[in-house]
Order: structure tokens, then sequence, then C-alpha cells
């Protein structure tokens, strides 16, 4: 019978290894992990000797190479994609996965009209935000909006009146 029992408990050692290793290879897997929102950037310190970096889908995030290995990545679309940083001779240096998630916040109002969504940005007033999966409409409505007084703000710093409406 202390047979049975030594062997249980040399059983229930080794469940409880396999158990702490898969916990901390999750824990690695996560600390690979760089997390950012939609529509926002994040500054990320690379390692020593990064000549390049590749974003696996463009779509998803972009990034900036700054002096002094300072990198400037930007959520761009929902999802998740790889991030590769290669030395001079295209070694990879660093692999991390970018996971971007949707926005947060507490002024962000999302109003359903049957399947089609429209996004509003409420801190303090409510007023229309371009967000990823809005309606078609919606989104290019608000696009020529933020557009056009994008233009008008640069045509009065230059001294020149916007075009009329």
């Amino acid at each position: 019978m202390s047979g049975v029992i030594a062997r249980r408990r040399g059983i229930s050692r080794l469940f409880a290894c396999i158990l702490a290793a898969s916990a901390l290879a999750a824990g690695a897997a996560r600390a690979d992990t760089f997390e950012i929102q939609v529509d926002q950037a994040k500054i990320m310190k690379l390692p020593d000797r990064v000549a390049t970096i590749v974003i696996g889908n463009p779509l998803i995030a972009d990034a900036a190479l700054q002096a002094g290995g300072i990198l400037v990545i930007t959520g761009k679309g929902y999802g998740s994609t790889n991030m590769l940083a290669l030395d001079r001779s295209g070694r990879v240096i660093m692999d991390r996965t970018v996971q971007v998630l949707s926005p947060k916040g507490e002024g962000l109002v999302t109003v359903y009209k049957g399947a089609d969504r429209e996004s509003y940005s409420c801190s303090p007033e409510c007023a229309p935000r371009i967000t990823l999966g809005d309606n078609d409409k919606y989104f290019a409505a608000t696009m020529g909006e933020s557009s056009a007084r994008t233009g008008g703000s640069g045509a009065a710093a230059s001294g020149s009146a916007p075009a009329p409406h």
C-alpha cells in the first residue's frame, strides 16, 4: 500500500512541476506581448545594435525608429501582429507580439442603430469620433469634417484662407 501512496505523491509532484512550468511559460509569453490601444502611440526602449524594425502587418501597427534606441509604436487596427528588431547583419535581436486593443476611456460612447455603429467622444461634451468598425457613411462624414478642419487650420497658419465649401 505504501508503494501506491509513494507513486501517487510522485505523480502529484510531477503534475505540480508541469503546472508550474506551464504557468512560467504563459507568463513569459505575456511578457513578450506589447499591448497598445488603437489610435494611440507608445514608446519602447530597444536593445543595443538595432538597425531595422519589421512589422508583420502594418495595417495593425506601425513603428518609427528614433535616435537613442527609442521606438514609437502606433496602433492602427485591431488584432495581433509581430515585430522584429534586426541588427546590421540581419540577425533577429528581438521578436515581440504587438496586440492592438480597442480604445479605453470613460468618455467613449458607442451608439448602435441596428447593425450600424457610431462612436462619440463625450468628455465633457459629445462629439463624433472616428473609430474602426463604425458605419461607413458616418466614418466618411466624420473624416471629411476632420480633414476640412485640419485643412482650415493649416491655411490659417500659412496666411491663406481655406477654399469655400
